[in-house]
């Protein structure tokens, strides 16, 4: 099912059944893509007009979004802005919706310990990455909230673009460099939550992969070493032989890609759905198709309690272009100043 989504959404091989699958189902996809169109409008002009009150933070309020569904490199960006800011001497927080987690309370702080069932993927690997507060609420002002009282002066949110009940100061949108928009069609005809027309409304583009256009700031992912997920111990990524890859992340051929432009070729490429939790037999099971089992740093917070010796992980570093990168950060910076300090 999912690769025959990916098919329909951004028109790729569709061919034999497929293509008829795709044209028999358009007839009953069409019309719930109009009606989410109009739902999705609706709830932001019941914002933007007033007619419901989007709460305002005490601090500025930076979202990290897209307009697509599944993963664009979101993450990698909220982890740019953080170290970005800690190096100018800020003190940011970041707030997620907390995808895939079952807290047992909202809003919940993420400890360095928390378990990504709890705090779903993004909020642990970002807590873990950054040593910031984190705190995750299906209601993002409450994790805003509870924030507030952990010596933060500025909010970043992993995602919640369309999250119109939180006012925000600036907006930056990931785009996917290699997939774009697809079809350009709303969901569930296409992959977009909003129109390509809300892009002309937010203060920032940044194109991960691909040709950035003229308006938007380029951005590659730069890989390390690899981790041993279990000692910590670091190596080459071309060091290891007979590699079994795997990636539970929005778009697992990315990783895979960046694997094989470092060298190496994998025996075995694994994709799992997004947010996916996994059990030690399964992975244990996959990884003895080869003698090392590497994956992204999003999979291996979810596999710190029963990793295995041979189990590696390839962190990534978003590098965004200058003098863009320059513009986002110093545009950050004004946008603080105009709030004054916390006490203020």
């Amino acid at each position: 099912m999912a690769a025959f989504i990916e098919a329909m959404w951004y028109q790729s091989a569709l061919k034999g059944k497929t293509r008829i699958a795709y044209y028999l189902l358009w007839p009953l996809l069409w019309p719930l893509s109009q009606l989410f169109g109009v739902l999705s409008r609706r709830k932001r002009n019941q914002y933007t007009t007033g007619k419901k009150m989007a709460y305002r933070a005490p601090l500025p309020v930076v979202i990290v979004g897209n307009i697509t569904a599944g993963g664009n490199g979101k993450t990698p960006v909220v982890v740019w802005l953080v170290e970005q800011l800690l190096a100018q001497g800020l003190k940011p927080g970041v707030v997620s919706r907390g995808y895939g987690g079952k807290a047992p309370h909202y809003p919940y702080f993420v400890e360095s310990d928390t378990n990504t069932d709890i705090a779903g993927d993004e909020p642990v690997l970002i807590r873990r990455r950054t040593g910031v507060p984190v705190a995750v609420a299906p209601a993002r002002s409450d994790a805003v909230k509870l924030l507030l009282e952990h010596d933060v002066d500025i909010i970043i949110t992993d995602d919640g673009l369309q999250h119109y009940a939180l006012a925000r100061d600036i907006e930056l949108v990931v785009i996917d460099g290699q997939r774009r928009f697809g079809n350009q069609h709303l969901l569930p005809l296409g992959p977009l939550r909003e129109s390509c027309q809300r892009l002309n409304q937010v203060d920032f583009l940044i194109c991960n992969g691909g040709k950035a256009h003229t308006n938007e700031a380029a951005m590659h992912l730069a890989p390390s070493e690899l981790i041993n997920i279990k000692t910590g111990a670091r190596c080459a990524v071309t060091s290891l032989t007979s590699v079994v890859a795997m990636a539970g992340i929005g778009h697992p051929p990315r990783f895979f890609a960046t694997l094989n432009t470092l060298g190496v070729k994998p025996v075995v490429c694994q994709p799992f759905a997004d947010h996916q939790p996994f059990t030690h037999q399964t992975l244990l099971e996959l990884a003895q198709q080869g003698q090392h089992l590497v994956m992204t740093e999003k999979d291996a917070v979810k596999c710190y309690s029963f990793a295995e010796d041979n189990w590696w992980y390839l962190p990534v570093d978003a590098v965004i272009s200058e003098p863009q990168a320059s513009v986002i950060i110093k545009r950050i910076i004004e946008v603080k100043e105009k709030y004054g300090s916390p006490s203020a």
